[in-house]
């Protein structure tokens, strides 16, 4: 039996019949995949991204890498503590922003929050986490990236399965068949386009159309300059803030991160209602406006030597379906994301892994 670095575990081969089909490989869809491995199952992840992670991923520059979109973690619940201490022992380290500042509209301080849990990241950069926990899965055939997922259909020889068409990045389109049962794993608009699109008719497709998820536009400013005798940072004498700016609501500088490279590095994350009524403005508008508030809140007038933003269509739930996962077990397809009960990363976890032990659960208990 092949052994799986990542974990230090056994990976057991397929002792069930069944072939899950899983579309999304961050925090949910991995943890999902893995859970259902390690149960025997037999699964596909398919990637529409050239890696797995999701909002979990980072982007690596010539200066360094930056968080685009989660920013950091927090560990409540004792299993996903477990995760991470058994299978990626000494891979995320606790990040000294308990303390967040709160900004007003020009900057100022106006509050110093201190908080009583850790604020984890992944090391050297927060995709690290989820890119490690699938590193088995890709190394055993299991992971496809850069794969899109069109629609959902009857395998027309086998109608009690699923098969899925897919487009690559050279548009040619495939189609992947003998699924039992097919797991969703992506934002809730994204999943009930998808399952209209492919006309299937479930008593899921009602409530995951009433979740509501929030855009955000990333920009990631960088600052090597500040690399000089006597000069480590620029601009402000704290790492993190949160601001009530109209355009700005998150501040963060990523060179105080644990195991980053220290060249000054910013990430900013926009307002949910500003990101909301730009997000379909050009990436060139949006740098510039953002850039703006940037100055405008940390005093930070010299220009970046690079500069780039990113739009999240659906980054944070603003109305979460009210339960883990949602499982039709007549169509033996299921949805499991933060968007479940949240947006915490953790969140993302404990949906992908309640959804792998529901359908293990069923398997071993049919009704």
């Amino acid at each position: 039996m092949p052994r799986n670095a990542a974990y230090d575990t056994p990976l057991p081969a397929p002792s069930r019949p069944y072939h899950i089909a899983i579309i999304g490989a961050g925090m949910a869809g991995t943890a999902c995949a893995r859970t259902l491995v390690q149960a025997g199952f037999r699964v596909s992840v398919f990637e529409q991204e050239a890696q797995a992670g999701g909002r979990m991923g980072h982007v690596d520059t010539a200066n360094g890498s930056f968080d685009a979109g989660v920013q950091f973690f927090t560990v409540r619940d004792p299993r996903f503590a477990q995760a991470l201490d058994v299978t990626v022992p000494g891979l995320c380290r606790p990040w000294s922003a308990t303390t967040i500042v709160v900004l007003d509209e020009t900057g100022k301080k106006v509050a110093r929050p201190n908080g009583k849990e850790h604020h984890w990241v992944a090391c050297p950069g927060m995709g690290d986490l989820v890119r490690t926990w699938a590193a088995p899965l890709e190394l055993h055939g299991m992971l496809h990236t850069r794969t899109q997922v069109q629609a959902l259909e009857r395998d027309r020889l086998h109608p009690d399965q699923w098969q899925l068409r897919v487009s690559s990045p050279d548009d040619a389109p495939n189609v992947y068949a003998g699924f039992d049962a097919v797991v969703l794993a992506i934002p809730a608009p994204a999943a009930t386009l998808l399952l209209r699109g492919s006309g299937v008719q479930s008593p899921l497709t009602l409530p995951l159309s009433e979740v509501e998820m929030e855009p955000c536009w990333t920009m990631m400013l960088s600052f090597p300059q500040a690399m000089q005798p006597g000069v480590t940072t620029l601009g402000p004498d704290w790492n993190v803030a949160s601001s009530t700016h109209h355009r700005i609501a998150w501040l963060a500088r990523e060179s105080s991160k644990p195991g980053r490279s220290l060249k000054e590095r910013w990430t900013v994350h926009a307002s949910a209602e500003w990101s909301l009524k730009h997000q379909n403005d050009s990436p060139a508008r949006v740098l510039a406006k953002l850039h703006k508030a940037f100055t405008e809140v940390t005093g930070i007038r010299v220009q970046p030597s690079h500069m780039d933003v990113r739009l999240w269509p659906h980054a944070r739930t603003s109305t979460p379906l009210g339960q883990s996962f949602a499982w039709d077990s007549h169509e033996q397809f299921g949805v499991c994301g933060d968007w479940c009960v949240g947006m915490r990363v953790e969140d993302a976890f404990l949906s992908g892994l309640d959804l792998a032990l529901a359908i293990a659960d069923q398997v071993d208990n049919p009704a």
